[in-house]
């Protein structure tokens, strides 16, 4: 019997997988012949900072294509990603028990809205400080032309940088709610945070003094957003419910 259990589950497992590939393939079939268009989009911060004609450049054979195809790629995820959630948390709610399935969604929602409002904030913002401050500064006899790759490749760090820093709030709130740390912990070693969030931003952002600033300033001040919304909601787990499933809606997960 538990043998059998495990088998359906992994078969529900690769069901759901199959699932949430075909969301992204549809999308990105869709998105496809818009590939260009994506990576000018994102290429846009870095052309508005270059002088007037400047153009990007490809040094791989396949670059000019490849490029544009990964963007598009990374679009679908984007924009797949709710119904992607939606099929991994089909999966393990079952599982859960009633006061981690009022915590879990609630956290994944906000997480995921932070992610992509610190991704908006490093494209809307960040970019366009630092590239018109570094070209800007860049000497008149050099000709600017950075390579397509490489930029894809920068602006991925970045919003991932971002991304995961606008997710400290979530993170601090985690820990209080866990019982791993107290708020009076967290306040007491707040110098430690912002010599930490210097140090982080200068391993992960290029070596200019900018962008490191870009990257830590927030991070100290979503460090202060988490211990407050840790006063609010950081309530220690309950013990009433801590056992007790909810119960099963069905015969079956739902789709």
């Amino acid at each position: 019997m538990t043998e059998d259990t495990f088998i359906s589950h992994l078969i529900e497992l690769r069901d759901r997988l199959l699932r949430m590939l075909i969301a992204v393939g549809v999308v990105f079939a869709i998105l496809f012949p818009f590939a260009s268009e994506l990576y000018d989009l994102l290429a846009y911060p870095m052309m508005r900072a270059l002088p007037e004609g400047s153009k990007m450049i490809a040094t791989g054979v396949v670059a000019p294509f490849l490029i544009p195809v990964k963007v598009a790629a990374m679009v679908a995820f984007a924009a797949a990603l709710p119904y992607v959630l939606h099929q991994v948390w089909a999966f393990v709610a079952p599982g859960l028990y009633a006061h981690e399935r009022r915590l879990v969604v609630p956290l994944v929602v906000a997480s995921t809205m932070l992610f992509f409002v610190g991704v908006a904030f490093c494209y809307f913002f960040v970019f366009g400080v630092v590239f018109d401050f570094v070209y800007k500064i860049a000497p008149k006899s050099i000709s600017v032309a950075p390579d397509i790759e490489n930029y894809l490749n920068f602006v991925i760090t970045m919003f991932l940088a971002f991304g995961v820093t606008f997710e400290v709030p979530i993170a601090v709130l985690i820990l209080v709610r866990m019982g791993a740390v107290t708020i009076e912990q967290l306040t007491g070693i707040r110098p430690y945070s912002i010599v930490g969030s210097f140090v982080i931003a200068a391993i992960v952002t290029p070596p200019d003094v900018l962008s490191q600033l870009l990257l830590a300033v927030p991070m100290c001040v979503l460090y202060e957003v988490g211990i407050v919304a840790a006063r609010v909601f950081g309530r220690s787990r309950q013990s009433g419910d801590d056992g007790e499933k909810l119960p099963e809606t069905g015969g079956e997960r739902g789709p």
